[in-house]
């Protein structure tokens, strides 16, 4: 059954499911609806017969029978019959007719109920309920007094099935029919997403499925479907944009490396081996540098989880200014800012900002650490020329260098910042850049939230 079920589609099942559940549901209705009415019908008819004969019983026992017996308005046929079979009186409709029934009660019994089929010469057959009275004390000795009706109809045949099967059958029909309508008009919306987003291609992102103005969960889904198509436009964006700026990145320091080599070869007694050697080992270098990085990107676009461990971000600021820097180092560091997370990630983080604000500095780079709240605050500011307002989100996209920092240095990848923002979000805090200290050069804040379990 579930293999079936499986098989059909979703309106199909509904309606299947829906007409079998009913139908067990009618059909118990049905077979109670015909056991209570045959047995209504019955007792009723058994109860019309009783009072004919009992009535009949009392006039044998007081000696009132004078004539034909006056027959009820139900029951028509009455009988007195004796023990040798004579009929001793009869209603009207009897006279001249041989004896209902013989059959006598069981022993310790006065009353007899039975129902006795007789078939037609033509093929017919009917039945009648018969009640019979003993009466062995009356003025006519010891008799019986029977008293019988015909079966009603509804009780003689299966009419009443028929009918009641015919409903049901009608019933769930129209009820299959509302449910594969109901169903299909629910699941309309569904067919036109299904639709829309199979002509949706990776070269046309930019398609949305229309809002239903219902309300409801087809209305929800729409707008999920519509977030996730945004999601996947702005992703698929953005791995363009950076599988471009990568390869222009790669190609530059590539295509230095190859005419250096070429040179090389071409003039070898115009040029120093060693020399170039070195230089296509800095060029070399760039290109290990600017890989690591677009690996990390990738690690961290892809959302890796590493185990998180508590930090001391004052110890790990010490480890990392222990390396000789060519401006001034100031550094205020408040002790016990703990935070949880990959101390190889965070340690990049400050790497990548204190190597920003050395290459932009005039003569100064200051460190603070200290506790904002629930946040660690971690901030790093120069006293160079400054970030403009409207360049501080764009410093922090992939392959962006601002002119000043181009001028200065044209050794950097362009990827720092956007790596450091990439592994403060993957630390569920921020990065961004403001106004430097006393209003010079630029300043840049990290906030991560504090350990639960680090010191207050």
């Amino acid at each position: 059954m579930a293999v079936l079920l499986g098989s059909l589609s979703i309106r199909a099942r509904a309606t299947l499911t829906t007409v079998m559940v009913f139908a067990v549901v009618l059909g118990a209705g049905a077979l109670a609806t015909s056991l209570g009415l045959r047995s209504r019908v019955h007792h009723q008819t058994l109860l019309a017969v009783t009072h004919a004969a009992r009535q009949t019983a009392d006039a044998v026992e007081r000696g009132r029978l004078h004539g034909p017996i006056t027959p009820t308005k139900q029951v028509a046929d009455i009988q007195v019959v004796a023990v040798d079979g004579r009929v001793i009186a009869a209603s009207p409709a009897l006279r001249g007719q041989p004896p209902i029934s013989l059959a006598r009660p069981a022993e310790g019994d006065i009353r007899l109920d039975k129902v006795s089929c007789s078939t037609s010469p033509g093929g017919g057959r009917t039945c009648s309920i018969i009640v019979g009275m003993h009466e062995n004390n009356s003025p006519y000795g010891n008799v019986m007094v029977y008293a019988s009706a015909p079966e009603p109809p509804m009780l003689a045949g299966h009419a009443l099935e028929v009918v009641l099967t015919g409903f049901a059958l009608a019933l769930l029909a129209l009820l299959g029919w509302g449910t594969w309508w109901a169903v299909g008009r629910t699941l309309a919306p569904v067919e036109r997403i299904r639709r829309e987003m199979a002509e949706i291609t990776a070269s046309d992102l930019s398609r949305r499925m229309p809002v239903p103005t219902t309300h409801d969960e087809i209305a929800d889904l729409t707008e999920s479907i519509n977030a996730t198509l945004e999601r996947l436009e702005r992703a698929v964006d953005n791995q363009r944009r950076f599988a471009s700026d990568a390869s222009h990145e790669l190609r530059t320091p590539l295509t230095g490396l190859r005419a250096k080599l070429e040179l090389a070869l071409a003039a070898p007694e115009a040029e120093d081996p060693a020399e170039t050697m070195r230089s296509a080992l800095k060029d070399t270098e760039r290109l290990q540098v600017i890989v690591a990085d677009l690996l990390l990107l990738a690690r961290l676009d892809a959302e890796v989880k590493e185990r998180p461990e508590a930090i001391d971000l004052a110890e790990l600021v010490t480890e990392e200014v222990r390396r000789p820097f060519r401006h001034e180092l100031l550094t205020h560091l408040d002790p016990g800012v703990v935070v949880c997370g990959n101390r190889v990630q965070l340690a990049r983080v400050l790497t990548n900002l204190l190597a920003n604000a050395e290459r932009h500095a005039a003569r100064t780079v200051a460190v603070r650490v200290g506790r904002d709240g629930d946040s660690a605050v971690i901030e790093v500011s120069d006293d160079g020329l400054g970030i403009p307002p409207q360049e501080r989100e764009r410093i922090f996209q992939r392959f962006t260098r601002l002119d000043t920092a181009r001028s200065r240095d044209a050794g950097g990848t362009g990827l720092g910042l956007s790596i450091a923002r990439d592994i403060a979000s993957a630390h569920q805090g921020s990065l961004y850049a403001t106004d430097g200290v006393n209003g010079r050069g630029a300043r840049l804040v990290l906030r991560l939230p504090l350990a639960s379990g680090g010191p207050s």
